[in-house]
């Protein structure tokens, strides 16, 4: 190779090493950002009820109002779960501000032991940020037992402050949707701290 030709051959390494290097950081910074995009995504919906996202109250409206509104209740099982979901109640009537508190049903229908996480949404889509749960069983890892029914509750109430919202003056019915997912490898539980830890085997 001649002294031109080598002089030539050094520059371009060099700009193919900086055009790695910047596609590396490119490629860092996408997939760092679709992981941070998860948790912001969580975040906005709750603080907006965006894609009906429901809120989370801690305490209950001062008053309710004469107003009242029909909730519906929506229940599914994801393929692969096998169990029988089903709401106590499909509808009732509630004043706007009061406090509720309904029931759903479950039943493990294996004969083995099953985990499942319930996910919900409310519609109309943009009535979650008014669709307050001060109790709730979603996104908590539910383990059934074989054959094992139980009984869960959902305390809610709608805010007041749709009232105020001409938006929705023509509104009737509001539907809250639960959807049971199957669990895989569900969270091992803690041992309680008198209880042996049969784990470690015999000391």
């Amino acid at each position: 190779m001649t002294q031109q030709s080598a002089s030539k051959a050094k520059p371009r390494s060099n700009r193919d090493i900086m055009v790695a290097s910047i596609c590396g950081f490119v490629v860092a910074f996408m997939v760092g950002a679709s992981y941070a995009a998860v948790p912001f995504y969580d975040w906005f919906c709750r603080m907006t009820g965006f894609n009906g996202t429901t809120q989370v109250a801690t305490s209950a409206p001062e008053k309710s109002l004469e107003r009242r509104i029909a909730v519906r209740f929506d229940s599914n099982v994801s393929g692969g779960l096998p169990w029988k979901f089903e709401a106590e109640q499909t509808e009732i009537n509630v004043k706007i501000g009061e406090v509720v508190t309904v029931y759903y049903t479950v039943t493990n229908q294996a004969a083995r032991t099953t985990t499942g996480v319930a996910a919900y949404n409310v519609a109309p889509l943009t009535v979650g940020a008014f669709f307050q749960k001060i109790n709730c069983f979603c996104f908590t890892e539910q383990s059934f037992g074989p054959g094992e029914k139980r009984e869960m509750a959902v305390v809610f109430y709608v805010d007041p402050a749709l009232a105020a919202d001409r938006e929705y003056d023509d509104l009737n019915t509001i539907t809250l949707s639960y959807t049971f997912y199957p669990v895989k490898d569900p969270a091992p539980k803690p041992l309680a701290a008198t209880a042996p830890d049969k784990r470690k085997g015999n000391l």
